[in-house]
């Protein structure tokens, strides 16, 4: 069996290592240490869960010299302000033992605060897009010392809309720099991206794109409407009792508070909600809460779904499916982490079945449909989203009907005939107010 010591890192970090008590790498964390250590540019296609954070951080430590310029030296890109938050607490783990200075910056939050942070220095940076492109625009973030740059989740940056401030970002940064990329799937835009901004980078896979994690027991219902898929939520939550550490995924921010409001009328305190209309300081606040066993549950959207390293979820519930087959692979990779094995429930409403048919092509496995619970009380009563709207007939533009009808007579009534005479309406213009004043004072000079 392999272990870190195998990796001859420097005794700081193996120090870190084992205080933390890991001793045996993860297959992605092999396969791309002796890669990134080479300094070639990387490829990485892992899922969530795989320990991709440290498959980085653990060569890029052993690789860093200290120097006393105040510019990063490594920069770290992720899509969302949660996983830098995560990323910045990984970073200050390992380095307990060494003189790194780290700094995390996204938006939500004062930017002059950050400011402040960065010009009193760092050596590794780690932001989202959006906030690092904010300051590098204002010459705050800095990059001619840079010298590593690690792109994580890539595929969710591209589909968050970041395309414009990555492709930005990657114009400003040194052309001599190692790059090292993470995505979960490899898809037409990442590949474009690749040839534009990389050097003939290596590929370290560590599964096909799609391939769900096998310790995962996958398990679906069909459910009419929103209100049947509540009343199996709560039937659900009161007789399983292993349900413990949940994650319910929901599309968008409404209803995941609708869902949360229903959840509380049973389950009241269990459950936490997350979604971008919260702020910073809840979000985190919920999370640690969550993370501390003090919730049994999260309600959320897709922003939780991606590189948050919650540990021991052991039920993933997708109360709605999710609008692409790769997003419902990074949710049901929250669970059945590591060692662990997990649960993910799917609630298919009919509208819902083309996405199911995408995600079995995707995984090439046939999702199986569980009976529905007898005990369950099926509701007609559908909310706003799931009534039909009525057909707006589009009328065409009334033919002018042929002869001399009453639509010709009105039309006649209406026209305007010019008998050539000057109109009424029009106004005097400056030149003809003048020549009449000139007139009058011409015949007053006569009378005179």
């Amino acid at each position: 069996m392999s272990t870190f010591e195998q990796f001859n890192l420097p005794k700081s970090v193996q120090k870190a290592i084992d205080d933390l008590g890991f001793t045996t790498p993860t297959p992605i964390q092999e396969k791309s240490f002796s890669v990134i250590m080479s300094g070639r540019d990387m490829m990485g296609i892992a899922q969530t869960g795989t320990g991709k954070t440290f498959a980085y951080l653990l060569p890029l430590l052993k690789l860093y010299k200290f120097n006393t310029t105040h510019t990063p030296k490594i920069v770290i890109l992720v899509p969302t302000r949660e996983l830098v938050v995560q990323v910045v607490d990984e970073i200050e783990k390992l380095t307990k033992y060494m003189s790194v200075r780290t700094i995390g910056i996204y938006g939500g939050v004062n930017i002059n605060t950050q400011r402040k942070n960065v010009y009193e220095g760092t050596d590794i940076l780690v932001g989202t897009p959006g906030r690092t492109m904010d300051l590098a625009l204002d010459n705050v973030v800095r990059f001619e010392e840079m010298q590593k740059l690690v792109i994580d989740e890539f595929d969710e940056m591209l589909n968050l809309g970041f395309r414009t401030q990555l492709t930005a970002l990657l114009a400003m940064m040194p052309k001599k720099r190692q790059n090292i990329l993470f995505s979960a799937t490899m898809t037409d835009e990442v590949d474009a991206v690749l040839n534009d901004y990389f050097d003939f980078p290596e590929e370290v896979t560590l599964s096909p794109s799609g391939t769900p994690l096998e310790k995962i027991k996958q398990i679906t219902y069909n459910v009419p409407n929103f209100n049947t898929k509540i009343n199996l939520l709560k039937h659900l939550l009161a007789t399983n009792e292993e349900m413990s550490r949940v994650l319910v995924f929901v599309n968008n921010k409404k209803i995941s508070d609708m869902v949360f409001d229903r959840i509380e009328e049973d389950f009241e305190g269990q459950f936490g909600v997350i979604h971008s209309n919260k702020s910073q300081n809840y979000r985190l606040t919920t999370m640690a809460e969550f993370q501390e066993g003090n919730l049994r549950g999260l309600i959320t959207t897709d922003i939780m779904a991606r590189g948050l390293d919650i540990s021991n979820i052991t039920h993933v519930i997708n109360f709605e499916m999710p609008e692409f087959g790769e997003l419902y692979m990074h949710r049901i990779g929250r669970t059945g982490r590591a060692d662990a094995t997990g649960t993910a429930i799917s609630f298919i409403a009919p509208r819902e079945e083309e996405v199911k048919v995408a995600i079995e092509i995707l995984m090439n496995t046939e999702l199986e449909i569980e009976a529905f619970p007898e005990e369950v009380e099926i509701s007609t009563k559908l909310i706003e989203p799931e009534k039909e709207r009525p057909v707006i007939k589009l009328f065409n533009k009334k033919k002018k009907p042929d002869g001399d009808g009453a639509f010709h007579d009105k039309a006649k009534k209406n026209q305007k005939i010019n008998l050539g005479g000057p109109s009424k309406t029009k106004k005097k213009t400056h030149g003809s107010v003048n020549r009449n004043m000139l007139k009058q004072r011409a015949a007053k000079k006569k009378k005179k």
